[in-house]
């Protein structure tokens, strides 16, 4: 018998680096570590990214430090990562989550003609989240550090570099900048002059890859590991779970999401959608909130219960927690865009409890995300009847599960339990070191489920959801 050939994917989050490293014939997981991130918190969200560097070395080393023949890096969209000319960062990262920027979206959205321009430009609307609104905020707050910047880049595209000392990117995370255009597959420049006319963009801006490309090796002795392109944590985790034609992921972590994949793209002029690409060479229709277990852990912490016996708590209320309504836009919204709102709780009596507290908090949470797969359905991708793939963190909650099958009124499916972004990549990694469609090792590497529950046919989700949206339209 032949020795094993081993890969490995890393999720670089908000949160932390995971490693994973799998069996690259079968998928299955060999090892794994893990290193936490400095922690950010909003508005003001920013790491350096030398502290992603230093959680990889440490998770790397918590997994064996293993020999593997390819890997792949995935990491947290969005984030604007400025550098010199060598790749040293001139300032800390710019996060995903950090809505400074929230002017500059505004001002881009009114400079460039309308969002409705912005969707047919590159299929997204400008919101703080997107790479191209931290450019115009660095551009208008920090000269020094503007005039020092050689290249701008992704977290995943920054660590790549340093594997591999070449500056490249995907399609799939690209199309999360607001200035590379899934509809056209391409730059557009004409968008990055409208921040800053006297750079030479080009030059700056990593080249894309396509799924299958290699970005080079990580060392430069004969049998380095091969690096991949890697991609985007969204777009890793639709590899992870296997996701195919039917479903619709939902992700609860930090922040909560929900994407199909589709062989066509998307152009919302209303801003919801995020018109992505994927890392398979299709696309990945994205609607992303700001809150999602931030929301239920907060909860938790009020009233001073860890998250699993919350979920107990809640389970133990009544669909509807009486009447109690929150609105869990906690630290600010990106859907809608109200970077400024905070979080509200309505139809409290003297008789409340704490059952109904917290199982309104998880309502609000999905009913959140229920918004944003009516989004989906306007802007043209199929919802009806689809499946839901449950994921991340939230996904080991009883109470998330049970709730979103019930007020959604679809079948809600909890993949094997993994880390999905880290063995996404580790699909790149084995789609590259065999020479095949990444595709084809996403769906031969997908594990049966660990549940799978279908809605309550007594639950009024029509009420439940008219509530939440009243409070919603009058916040």
């Amino acid at each position: 018998m032949g020795r094993m050939s081993l890969v490995a994917g890393i999720d670089s989050s908000t949160q932390s680096t995971k490693v994973e490293v799998r069996d690259a014939d079968t998928g299955d997981l060999v090892a794994s570590g893990r290193a936490r991130h400095p922690l950010t918190s909003p508005p003001r969200s920013e790491q350096d990214p030398n502290a992603w560097w230093r959680a990889f070395q440490a998770a790397w080393a918590e997994a064996g430090a293993p020999e593997v023949a390819a890997l792949s890096v995935a990491g947290q969209q969005h984030g604007m990562v400025a550098t010199d000319e060598y790749g040293e960062p001139v300032r800390p990262a710019k996060l995903w989550n950090d809505t400074e920027t929230a002017p500059d979206a505004s001002w881009l959205i009114k400079k460039v003609g309308g969002p409705e321009l912005w969707a047919a430009a590159v299929g997204t609307v400008p919101v703080a989240s997107l790479t191209i609104t931290k450019l115009s905020w660095l551009h208008r707050t920090e000269a020094d550090a503007w005039s020092r910047m050689r290249h701008v880049c992704l977290p995943h595209d920054w660590l790549t570099w340093k594997l591999t000392g070449r500056l490249v990117t995907d399609r799939g995370d690209a199309s999360g900048t607001g200035y590379w255009s899934p509809l056209e597959e391409r730059y557009r420049f004409d968008l990055l002059e409208v921040v800053g006319p006297e750079l030479d963009w080009p030059s700056m801006v990593p080249p894309v890859l396509g799924p299958s490309e290699a970005a080079g090796q990580w060392g430069d002795a004969s049998g380095s590991p091969l690096v991949a392109c890697g991609t985007g944590d969204n777009m890793a985790a639709a590899l992870g779970t296997g996701l195919g034609a039917g479903e619709i992921s939902v992700s609860l972590g930090t922040s909560g999401t929900a994407y199909a994949v589709s062989d066509n793209p998307t152009a919302d002029p209303t801003g919801a959608v995020a018109g992505f690409a994927d890392a398979s060479g299709r696309y990945l229709p994205l609607v992303c909130t700001l809150n999602a277990t931030k929301v239920t852990g907060a909860i938790a912490h009020v009233l001073g219960v860890d998250e699993e016996r919350l979920s107990l708590l809640a389970m133990g209320a009544a669909p509807g927690a009486n009447g109690v309504v929150i609105l869990p836009w906690f630290d600010g919204e990106r859907t809608p865009n109200r970077p400024d709102a905070t979080g509200m709780i309505t139809g409290l009596r003297s008789d409340v409890s704490r059952d109904e507290l917290a199982r309104a908090a998880f309502e609000g949470v999905v009913c959140g995300l229920l918004d944003g797969i009516d989004a989906l359905d306007a802007a043209g991708v199929p919802v009806e009847g689809a499946r839901i793939v449950l994921v991340g963190g939230g996904a080991h909650s009883p109470a998330y599960r049970r709730v979103l099958a019930d007020l959604s009124g679809q079948t809600v499916v909890v993949p094997e339990d993994a880390e999905h972004v880290a063995k996404g990549a580790c699909v790149q990694a084995a789609a590259l070191l065999h020479g095949v469609d990444v595709a084809e090792i996403a769906r031969a590497w997908r594990g049966a489920p660990v549940d799978e529950l279908a809605p309550d046919p007594d639950v009024d989700r029509a009420a439940i959801r008219e509530a939440y949206a009243s409070l919603r339209d009058r916040a």
